[in-house]
């Protein structure tokens, strides 16, 4: 009898620990995210501007290519841009682009990731504005492409929905005229699909 309940016991811990070994490998995977940017400009090294609060959307695709690292692409629609307030009121520019991160991302636990990788974006649309004593219809055209460096880190749970921040330090000029790099948090939420 006792021989029974203990081949019981150990046939069912092997089915729990074959379970268990399949729930922690990674599958490859797509998904949506979007979520909330704090986007500001560094102008000449003197210090970042204000921020602009905005969204960001877009699709990615995650391939692992071992157990613990993975390649993901993305296609991501960012709102940027940065504020100025001064005494005669406040400039904002709001500057639009589809950017195409490929991060690299370590997964040191199960559910917890870190990430990093270059990203080029392609302005699509940019808009001034101003508030206060001036009004000028003076336009500043950035350039159309950037390019920087992405690094943050995230946690993904078991239903495989993640929660991830990540800041992008853009290190191309936006115009032509002086050196300014875009500086973007992003706070967001994906979902595999």
């Amino acid at each position: 009898m006792k021989v029974k309940y203990i081949t019981l016991a150990l046939f069912f811990g092997i089915i729990a620990t074959i379970k268990a070994q399949e729930n922690t490998i990674h599958k490859s995977n797509a998904g949506i995210k979007g979520g909330y940017n704090l986007a500001a400009v560094s102008f000449d090294g003197d210090g970042e501007t204000e921020q602009r609060h905005s969204f960001h959307v877009g699709v990615y695709g995650e391939s692992f290519i071992s157990e613990s690292f993975s390649i993901q692409p993305e296609l991501m629609y960012s709102q940027q841009g940065y504020v100025i307030t001064d005494s005669n009121g406040t400039f904002t520019q709001k500057l639009n682009y589809i950017n195409l991160p490929l991060m690299l991302k370590a997964y040191p636990s199960q559910n917890f990731f870190l990430e990093a990788g270059p990203q080029i974006g392609l302005a699509v649309s940019h808009k001034e504005e101003y508030e206060g004593l001036f009004s000028s219809s003076q336009e500043f055209d950035p350039k159309s492409f950037d390019w920087g460096f992405n690094f943050g880190g995230g946690f993904k749970t078991d239903s495989s929905i993640s929660f991830g921040v990540r800041y992008h330090l853009g290190l191309g000029d936006l115009y032509d005229e002086s050196k300014a790099y875009n500086r973007v948090w992003h706070f967001s939420i994906g979902f595999d699909l």
